[in-house]
């Protein structure tokens, strides 16, 4: 699948807005420690990565009640659903000057309970092109890992189940997923209003 970048300005993709607040300390200091001002992007981008995969769980998994949005919050509370994951680590990479979009997948239970899982995309330096990564976090049945080549994502959407992969490199996180995050008193409450396709 050819990803689609919204924005032609590739500024927009290193901005910081309210939900990747990468210029907050907590942000700042996760960079540091992981190496942004010391390590190549590449070594930089895959440790970002695996810190947010695999230090903080997804909140389904625990069954952590507690919704976090903005990066700086789940970095601090170390739970969230896939988006506010990537929320985090696209905060992490862009801290360090790397560009960094969000994408968006249709997953459902073998055709029952659709719902929008959340991605990012990293245009690494030299690259010429977006590559999809999934922060979600592993489990049994679930092997992502970070690529620069072929992607290594938790999911392939099935067609058969109306599954379906946006190719959209969104500039900041969709509004619709936003919202739901936002507004959400506890995790299940986010489940009752949460966007089911985009």
């Amino acid at each position: 699948m050819e990803l689609i970048q919204q924005n032609p300005e590739l500024a927009a993709y290193l901005a910081a807005d309210e939900a990747v607040d990468h210029g907050h300390p907590r942000v700042h200091e996760t960079s540091r420690r992981l190496g942004a001002e010391t390590l190549d992007a590449y070594t930089y981008a895959a440790a970002a990565y695996d810190h947010v995969r695999d230090t903080i769980p997804h909140s389904s998994d625990t069954g952590d009640p507690r919704v976090t949005w903005r990066a700086s919050d789940v970095l601090a509370a170390r739970t969230g659903i896939c988006c506010a994951k990537a929320h985090a680590l696209a905060a992490l990479l862009r801290a360090a000057g790397i560009p960094t979009g969000f994408c968006y997948q249709r997953l459902t239970d073998d055709g029952a309970h659709p719902v929008v899982h959340g991605l990012i995309a990293v245009r690494l330096p030299g690259g010429d092109r977006w590559v999809r990564q999934d922060p979600r976090g592993n489990k049994p049945g679930v092997d992502a890992h970070f690529s620069a080549g072929p992607e290594r994502l938790a999911w392939v959407p099935r067609a058969e189940y109306g599954e379906v992969d946006y190719p959209a490199v969104h500039a900041a996180p969709h509004p619709a997923v936003l919202r739901a995050l936002r507004e959400a008193p506890d995790r299940a409450g986010l489940w009752r209003d949460y966007p089911t396709a985009l």
